[in-house]
């Protein structure tokens, strides 16, 4: 394999391209030119790709392209040459375990990417009061879910919008004057918080989307999705329960409207391979590991493999299962089918 260039500046054109796809020619021309960059000059893939004895040349099909296992988000700095973060974000954990850490460049095209994903799926968020009921991710610093609720909160410019750690009952007081007012709200909470808010200030919330992001963080027995959606349902007499897919080493998140289904922007795409094989792909909504392709992640690595085991449909929307076995419970999304 060739050596490495020496280190140069990325084409601004690469940032703004994920923006401009149209359809999967679009996609597929940015995911290969991403390939070819990262294949030269980022040590961490470069490596991979050497173990593999994948000669990047021979790769012409995105289908062909190999995922970097997300694991070495641990133990590496996972960024191209040449390239310093002007921000870190972090993954959580338990006690002792060692965290992921995602080197970000560019944190306006981790902001533009949600920003932009999420007007699509729910409109502008200055139409929008936000709540964020995040204990765990609030109380530790690099999460990239609290940057995001915060952003959001921010650009409502609704002055009950905002944060709220531990007071559900001041929480409680703001959805029910928002349900008197008609307000349409977004209350994004990770899912045991949500269930404490549930067991203790039920109420019907009509005018408001509830967004659970996954993750019990040892505080309450892990639950089916089906089981909390329904639990949540019955509490807050909903249709539907939101859901946001994302994690510390993307800057793309897909959405749910309703029973764990989620939906990519144009410029992500969740792919399945087989357990057993991570170099053989499983289709026609089979239970497999999610492998990952965002193409915000020029710095770092558009091409993850994740421990989450799911289903990808014909028409590209997803369902997470569960992960591995002897993989980290953290992130979002974190439920057992």
């Amino acid at each position: 394999m060739a050596p490495a260039p020496s280190p140069a500046s990325v084409d601004p054109g690469l940032l703004e391209r994920p923006f401009e796809i149209q359809g999967p020619e679009d996609f597929n021309a940015l995911a290969l030119d991403l390939f070819r960059l990262h294949a030269a000059r980022n040590p961490v893939y470069r490596g991979f790709l050497e173990a593999l004895r994948i000669d990047p040349a021979a790769v012409t099909a995105v289908e062909a392209i190999p995922f970097l296992p997300i694991g070495l988000f641990r133990s590496q700095r996972v960024l191209l040459q040449g390239l310093e973060p002007k921000r870190s974000f972090t993954s959580s954990g338990t006690t002792g375990a060692i965290t992921s850490t995602h080197h970000v460049p560019w944190p306006d095209l981790y902001e533009r990417s949600f920003l932009t994903s999420f007007a699509q799926r729910y409109g502008d968020p200055t139409d929008l009061r936000v709540l964020a009921l995040l204990p765990a991710y609030l109380e530790r610093p690099g999460s990239s879910l609290v940057h995001m609720a915060r952003t959001l909160i921010d650009i409502s410019r609704d002055p009950l919008s905002g944060t709220y750690l531990y007071d559900r009952a001041r929480l409680a007081e703001v959805l029910r004057q928002g349900e008197a007012e008609g307000r349409r709200t977004l209350l994004l909470g990770v899912t045991f918080a949500l269930l404490d808010l549930a067991d203790e200030h039920p109420m019907p919330l009509r005018h408001t989307v509830v967004m659970e992001t996954g993750g019990m963080k040892g505080r309450r027995p892990e639950m089916v999705r089906a089981e909390l959606h329904d639990t949540l349902k019955r509490a807050f007499a909903l249709e539907h329960v939101h859901s946001e897919y994302g994690m510390t080493e993307l800057l793309s998140q897909a959405w749910s409207d309703g029973e764990g289904i989620y939906r990519c922007p144009p410029w992500m795409r969740v792919l399945a391979r087989d357990p057993n094989d991570p170099l053989t792909r499983v289709t026609d909504g089979r239970t497999g590991g999610l492998d990952v392709i965002d193409l915000c992640n020029v710095g770092s690595c558009p091409f993850i493999s994740t421990q989450d085991l799911g289903k990808v449909y014909d028409d590209g929307s997803f369902e997470v299962l569960g992960r591995f076995d002897h993989s980290d419970l953290r992130g979002c999304s974190l439920l057992v089918e």
